[in-house]
């Protein structure tokens, strides 16, 4: 590893110089995992879908899904920088792929049983629990706007302090949702920039967030956004605000696949992520709910794109 951790690597390290060196060690591991080791940039497989949403949702499409071994394959063969997924799942295989590649174990979950526009996911697993399961990360869901971001936001205060103690990065996924909020609202380019900058206040190593549009929500950001001149017309520079939000770019701000599309229009997406100088992607159901081979051919010609910057 030690060849690797100069450029670009040591330039990002370097914005994490007040961590411990656990947290260091841990977030070059990430960054010097699998096909873009060395680059700087990460494509991580996020596998709590089935949790988020239930098994025939998730892993239907592609029954090989149901299989918890079956994710950390994916990632492994495609040259993923780490996997993601709730304890219960990495419980049930890590035995098998102990040392194979990072995993960030997600410290709380939600499920769809039950509709509310004030979401607040339950802690499901104890730093203890990651650590024996041989975690490299934690992964915590906030929803900023929710009624309940209060709990949240002290949750994930108190989990991150036990985690870095144990040398453990904190990687936030940062999804706007509440009452007050308008479904478009959501992932307009105000609210997501918001939602990544709350994140990187709340101590997050790496940020999730999903890809901006230019709607943009709240009257007073309104404002900002034309007194400023503020350019969002296009993805490339509505994702080089958001990492401008998270600190001036010294936080790594990945974003997330979302729901399933086709090849081209995930690789043209990807295309204008790295234009705008994202770190990476979050990319699950766009792979897994593929067919193997393809997942692994779509992941590979992600990781392209991102070699190419």
């Amino acid at each position: 590893m030690e060849h690797k951790i100069n450029g670009r690597v040591r330039e990002i390290l370097g914005f994490y110089t007040g961590e411990n060196t656990g947290v260091l060690k841990n977030l070059a591991l990430m960054l010097n995992t699998g096909t873009l080791a060395g680059t700087g940039k990460l494509v991580v497989l996020p596998v709590d879908q089935g949790f988020e949403h239930g098994p025939a949702r998730s892993f239907a499409p592609n029954p090989a899904g149901y299989d918890p071994d079956y994710h950390f394959e994916l990632a492994i063969e495609s040259g993923c920088n780490a996997y993601a997924a709730p304890y219960g799942q990495i419980a049930a295989s890590h035995a098998d792929y102990a040392g194979r590649i990072p995993v960030i174990v997600k410290m709380n979950n939600n499920d769809s049983l039950y509709k509310t526009r004030n979401p607040v996911p339950a802690v499901t697993c104890s730093i203890r629990d990651a650590l024996q399961v041989g975690a490299s990360a934690i992964g915590f869901t906030i929803y900023p706007g929710s009624s309940f971001k209060k709990e949240m936001y002290q949750e994930i205060r108190e989990l991150g302090e036990e985690a870095r103690s144990h040398g453990l990065p904190v990687v936030i996924w940062s999804y706007a949702r509440g009452e007050s909020l308008s479904s478009e609202g959501e992932t307009g380019i105000d609210v997501i920039a918001y939602a990544a900058h709350i994140a990187a206040q709340l101590g997050a190593h790496i940020i999730k967030v999903k890809p901006p549009t230019d709607f943009i929500e709240l009257s007073a950001a309104k404002k900002a956004y034309e007194q400023a001149n503020i350019p969002i017309a296009t993805l490339e520079e509505r994702i080089r605000h958001v990492v401008q939000s998270c600190f001036n770019g010294k936080r790594i701000v990945i974003f997330s696949g979302g729901e399933s599309k086709a090849t081209e229009a995930v690789l043209e997406e990807i295309q204008q992520l790295n234009a705008g100088g994202a770190f990476g992607s979050i990319m699950g159901r766009n792979a897994f709910q593929r067919p193997r081979e393809e997942a692994v051919a779509l992941l590979r010609d992600v990781m392209k794109v991102y070699l190419s910057s």
